[in-house]
């Protein structure tokens, strides 16, 4: 048997059920990092806004027209402002990927994603209608005069067309249809478009075109921007591959469709990767190389020595199984919050996995600390098969005397929910005193994260890990 990846999380998550809803104004905080993110994010709004009324002067908004290009002034300075944070957050800096989680940081990004998208979208229209409203013009005409008479604002237009192709294809409808390289290179298009839209704020934007301190500090947060992704996607990952050495040793059969990969590397402990934890690989073998995959370990790091296991999803994953021994990967990471860390070490521990969610809850289940009932796996499976490295789970059950549940069975409504909250109580009587990890499917983490609330379980102490990119 074997463990399922993050990546092949990601594919199985429409068979979960119904996804999350989507929240009213960003994901909820889970913990103080996750709350600290928040407050940074937030912070730099305000800054917008004495930007934007700096530039606005008092008493010149006469009518409704100046209003409506005001508005639209504002709208075009915010979804700015987000494009950075959008990229600052998948930059893939240290602290925020494993502080406050690389769920975490995932689930702001498209949150803001979408704001960002509406926000770029009614600058345009807000603009164009005030213009038109200002000179008595035709809208149409009016869009016309803004996109090729004014300096730069073809280029906005375009900016405009790549954000927009961007959301379209990052919409839960439309990204679970498209192969995860698709939607990886389709996302790439917001570097283009941040680069375009640069120009046309500075050329057509009056909040800079007349201050040289605005432009200053603008294009001083564009450079910090720029600079995070360059050192931490390109220049951290480029030096940890020539340094680590890390090749293929071999490559296992599992099961039906299952492959575990096994890792070698020079000083890999210096990297300090935990269970719970994933990397970005890149395999360099032909077809592969060109194509970069999140997969979490799913053992606990061994000195010079990772694997990873991956089930054969139709998509390039299926390559990894016929991987040759010796072949060079590079690497980024390690990344993610989800970890022996974030519990409260005087707790019992309660493991939660729903199929591919295995991954990082395997590697836990090795390496926490504990005897006995002090660690209890719950493993939710829709078929027998299905209950990867479950003979593995066994032996580490036996050793270590930890409880091991396997949950096997077709979902179905909440009276057949072994995850319900009954359930769980009936299982787990002391469910609300134990620090929780949940990982599998969205539908399924949602659903247990709400019903361990309903028994009682603090926020702060529900660790979840949803991999969905």
């Amino acid at each position: 048997m074997s463990t399922v990846s993050a990546h092949s999380a990601r594919q199985a998550r429409h068979r979960a059920g119904p996804p999350p809803q989507q929240p009213a104004l960003l994901p909820p905080a889970g913990h103080f990092w996750s709350r600290a993110l928040l407050l940074v994010i937030w912070a730099g709004v305000p800054a917008v806004l004495a930007l934007w009324w700096q530039n606005t002067i008092p008493g010149s908004l006469h009518g409704p027209a100046d209003y409506v290009t005001a508005a639209g002034r504002l709208s075009g300075l915010l979804a700015a402002y987000l494009l950075l944070v959008l990229v600052a957050l998948m930059a893939r800096i240290p602290w925020l990927e494993n502080r406050v989680g690389s769920d975490v940081v995932s689930r702001y990004h498209r949150a803001l994603g979408e704001y960002s998208v509406a926000l770029a979208s009614a600058h345009a229209l807000l603009i164009v209608l005030g213009y038109a409203w200002q000179s008595g013009t035709n809208p149409l005409s009016e869009t016309a005069t803004v996109v090729f008479d004014y300096p730069d604002v073809l280029l906005a237009a375009a900016a405009l067309a790549l954000l927009v192709l961007v959301g379209v294809v990052s919409a839960r409808a439309v990204r679970r249809k498209l192969p995860y390289e698709t939607w990886y290179h389709v996302h790439l298009l917001v570097y283009a478009a941040i680069a375009l839209a640069f120009a046309h704020e500075f050329s057509v934007g009056a909040d800079f075109s007349a201050s040289p301190r605005n432009r200053l500090l603008w294009s001083g947060a564009h450079i910090a921007v720029a600079a995070a992704v360059l050192l931490f996607r390109v220049v951290l990952p480029l030096r940890r591959s020539l340094r680590h050495q890390v090749r293929v040793a071999h490559v296992v059969t599992e099961g039906p469709g299952v492959v575990s990969v096994h890792l070698t590397g020079r000083g890999l402990d210096e990297l300090g990767a935990q269970a719970g934890q994933f990397l970005r690989w890149r395999f360099l073998a032909r077809g592969l190389w060109w194509q970069s995959h999140p997969y979490s370990l799913s053992a606990a790091p061994e000195r010079g020595r990772w694997r990873i296991t991956v089930k054969d999803l139709g998509d390039s994953s299926a390559a990894l199984g016929r991987l040759r021994p010796g072949t060079r990967v590079w690497f980024e990471g390690p990344y993610g919050a989800f970890t022996e860390q974030r519990r409260d070490r005087a707790r019992r521990v309660l493991l939660i996995a729903g199929g591919a969610g295995i991954t990082p809850i395997r590697a836990l289940y090795e390496s926490l600390p504990g005897s006995g009932a002090d660690v209890v796996l719950l493993y939710r499976v829709s078929r027998a098969q299905d209950l990867v490295l479950y003979r593995e789970l066994e032996d580490i059950a036996r050793r270590r005397g930890f409880g091991l549940h396997p949950l096997v069975g077709p979902r179905g409504g909440p009276q057949d929910d072994p995850l319900s909250a009954a359930r769980l109580r009936e299982t787990v009587p002391d469910v609300s005193h134990r620090d929780v990890y949940v990982c599998g499917p969205a539908g399924m983490a949602q659903a247990a994260r709400r019903d361990l609330r309903r028994l009682g379980v603090p926020a702060r102490r529900i660790h979840s890990e949803a991999f969905e990119f």
